[in-house]
């Protein structure tokens, strides 16, 4: 039989009866010359029908692309000051969220143990979410635990309740503060001083249960901003992790600089001799057993909070060492449900690392996330040069993360790839990820997930569904090769403390880069005017001021301060500079809070400079710095470790990183590529840095120079460096 006569009868039915599918595959064979006239055999037949069993197979199973929730070309528009108000409500209820595993905890080399969430009293039953303008308030509930994350006197809050089935550990230990003297009011304020543990939470529930005030502490505030903290907040009673943050604290108390002080509540096991020393300054020190035990003889019923009360004081390092007590609300809920609802469900299964740091906004909301979907969170061991390895053992669902470890875990890919050939089948591996990523389809199954991505994704756990960066602009660069290699949803969003951690964010579907999304519902977002930096709201460019119920209410006891943040009309002035983008997106800029002038007159904004020289190959890390008496700028650079030495070694030169550190060539030829990179971002001439410092050394938290939250400290560096920044000058000036 000849293969068009087989395909003529293939036709079901009458000669009349077409079939379109097969009259274009037998339109196109006349093309092919000799096809016509081939006789096929029996194998070939089924060969050719196996190749259709195939194609039917494709076309069932092939990947499908993200439907986005809106125009992705319109994803905001402008509104009218009128049609700010306040919408009615609409409430979402979470249910039968079980009893499965809630906080997680490992030691070195073991895997995780889990606490249920009926041992952390953790049934969460209720969440009341406004869908329209993203506005969470609390739910009338008869004995409710209201997760209330939000301060001051606000309107609308996010509350997670618990009902009265809830179990012991929250109620416990409140009960135990209770007996400790402590009041079940908004105004009763107790401190906790602790990396993220189990405990930590557990004590965070426990306040809120007798509707007190969580002040969070941490180890990076220096010894002048913990006093001033500890004074402010008037704290009697604190929670600590180690004997060592206790003997800090009561080193104040001996000083006389902390009258409040009178109760130490530790996670870990201490000495005697920590009980003497707070005996001889008249503080108790009690063990978290102890204290629960104190509940256990003296259990009280919950004093649930109301909306407008206060429940936590975040006390924000900022850039510049001075600390500011923000009064915000908790609407980052949105980030995991309005966005994306329908694309990435939180189910109880998924699981999140927890090793930002709990006492700011961001991780909390992470958390308040989870546990309002009876989802599992793991916590580091505390080690974040361990982080890496708690990942691979925790396989976590959900990754928060800044953009400083996005960056080391791109340079660490590159870095690991040495061959020609290796770099090219990567460069074209991602290349045709990216390619499915711009058609809307994001998988990890592909062929080149499996031959070329598997290894880098199995260091992240294997099995990762969702990832958020936040807290700094990322480059455009690694979001987008991230996006490819880890095949799983990767969004950015922006916003600040005093907004409660997030204001925008990015929409499923849409896989660009260089942009933090579209506003959230929870709040509206404008440009205002900058004339000195030239900057102006008709160019669709200006300071980003964000107004909503997600909008802190102020600094706690600071009149003054809380007048610069916040304008008449309710308008946070954030101090970034925004541009909005055709498609509705907001892209960030600039920064307004740091800039300074040069002796000739010109602007400069330090922080959008380092993000362009950060670019570089060899650098890890930089640190701009310029000076109104001065012309020009100057720079600090951390190299990268992990290509530093190869990068040298590519121009002739071989050494440590010290030695290389000290070389007056490498050094020029850093700042080579540097100015390379800047002139390529259209920085211009008095952007430009005219002279560096190599320090081989990594900005981090421990040695002061950023803050928990990975970002540069500023006051800190510039004293910490003053004289190489003297030194640059004087060669200058020379």
């Amino acid at each position: 039989m000849h293969f068009q006569e087989w395909l003529r009868s293939l036709r079901p039915g009458a000669d009349g009866v077409k079939v379109p599918e097969l009259e274009d595959l037998r339109s196109l064979l006349p093309s092919v010359p000799a096809l016509s006239s081939l006789s096929l055999a029996t194998s070939s037949v089924l060969g050719l029908g196996a190749l259709a069993s195939l194609m039917a197979y494709w076309l069932v199973t092939r990947p499908r692309p993200i439907a986005p929730p809106c125009d992705l070309q319109a994803q905001s528009i402008p509104v009218q000051a009128k049609s700010l108000d306040t919408p009615s409500h609409s409430c979402l209820f979470c249910d039968d969220l079980g009893d499965g595993p809630c906080l997680g905890f490992r030691k070195p080399r073991e895997p995780y143990q889990w606490i249920s969430y009926t041992e952390v009293r953790h049934n969460m039953c209720r969440m009341a979410a406004d869908f329209t303008l993203g506005v969470i308030e609390s739910v009338s509930c008869t004995s409710v635990l209201i997760l209330h994350l939000c301060v001051c006197v606000c309107v609308c809050v996010c509350v997670c309740g618990l009902v009265a089935q809830v179990e012991e550990q929250a109620q416990v230990l409140g009960s135990g503060l209770r007996a400790k003297g402590c009041q079940p009011n908004s105004q009763q304020f107790v401190g906790i001083f602790a990396q993220n543990r189990p405990e930590w939470v557990i004590a965070e529930l426990a306040c809120y249960t007798f509707s007190m005030a969580v002040v969070p502490l941490y180890e990076t505030l220096g010894e002048e901003a913990m006093v001033h903290i500890l004074n402010l907040a008037e704290l009697a009673l604190v929670l600590c992790d180690k004997e060592e943050k206790a003997v800090s604290l009561l080193a104040h108390k001996e000083k006389g600089v902390a009258p409040h002080l009178s109760c130490l509540v530790l996670f870990n096991p201490f000495s005697t001799a920590l009980v003497d020393k707070g005996k001889s300054c008249d503080v108790e020190i009690l063990h978290l057993d102890q204290i629960m035990d104190l509940g256990r003889l003296n259990l009280k019923a919950p004093v649930p909070p109301n909306p407008e009360d206060l429940a936590v004081v975040c006390f924000t390092s900022g850039t510049t060492g001075s600390v500011n007590p923000d009064e915000s609300r908790d609407t980052f809920f949105f980030f995991f449900h309005f966005p994306i609802q329908g694309y990435f469900e939180i189910s109880q299964e998924d699981v999140s690392i927890s090793y930002l740091p709990l006492a700011h906004m961001f991780e909390r909301m992470i958390q308040v996330s989870m546990f309002c979907h009876g989802a599992r969170v793991g916590f580091y061991q505390g080690d974040i040069s361990l982080l890496m390895d708690d990942i691979k053992t925790l396989q976590p669902t959900l990754f928060p993360v800044v953009p400083r470890l996005l960056n080391r875990i791109y340079d660490k890919i590159l870095g690991s790839v040495t061959s020609p050939l290796r770099r090219a089948v990567l460069r074209y591996a991602v290349r045709r990820k990216q390619a499915e990523l711009n058609s809307g389809v994001v998988r990890n199954d592909s062929l080149w997930d499996r031959l070329v991505f598997n290894k880098i994704q199995a260091s992240m756990g294997g099995k990762l569904r969702f990832i958020l960066t936040a807290s700094a602009p990322i480059s455009p660069t690694v979001l987008s090769f991230l996006r490819a290699t880890l095949g799983c949803l990767i969004f950015e969003g922006y916003g600040q403390t005093e907004c409660t951690a997030g204001c925008t964010f990015s929409m499923p579907g849409d896989w660009s880069a260089g942009h933090v999304g579209a506003p959230l519902p929870c709040n509206v977002v404008k440009l205002s005017d900058i004339p000195e930096m030239s900057y102006y709201s008709r160019n669709g460019e200006g300071e980003i001021c964000i107004r909503g119920h997600s909008v802190f209410r102020g600094y706690l006891r600071d009149q003054e301060r809380t007048a610069e943040a916040l304008d008449g009309d309710g308008w946070l002035h954030t101090g970034d500079v925004g541009q909005w983008l055709p498609n509705g997106t907001l892209r960030i800029i600039d920064r307004k809070k740091h800039i300074f002038k040069l002796s000739q007159g010109e602007y400069i904004a330090p922080e959008k400079i380092e993000n362009v020289y950060m670019r570089s190959v060899p650098v890890l890390q930089v640190f701009v710095h310029g000076d109104s008496l001065q012309s020009h700028l100057i720079g600090i650079v951390v190299p990268d470790p992990e290509v530093f030495t190869d990068w040298t070694k590519d121009r002739g030169i071989v050494g440590s990183c010290e030695e290389l550190c000290q070389n007056p060539d490498v050094k020029k030829a850093v700042l080579e590529d540097m100015t390379l990179v800047g002139k390529q971002a259209g920085l211009k001439s008095f952007e430009q840095v005219k002279d560096i410092h190599l320090h081989p050394e990594p900005f981090s938290i421990s040695n002061g120079l950023l803050t928990p939250t990975l970002k540069s400290r500023r006051a800190d560096l510039r004293r910490f460096f003053q004289p190489q920044i003297t030194l640059m000058y004087s060669k200058a000036a020379a």
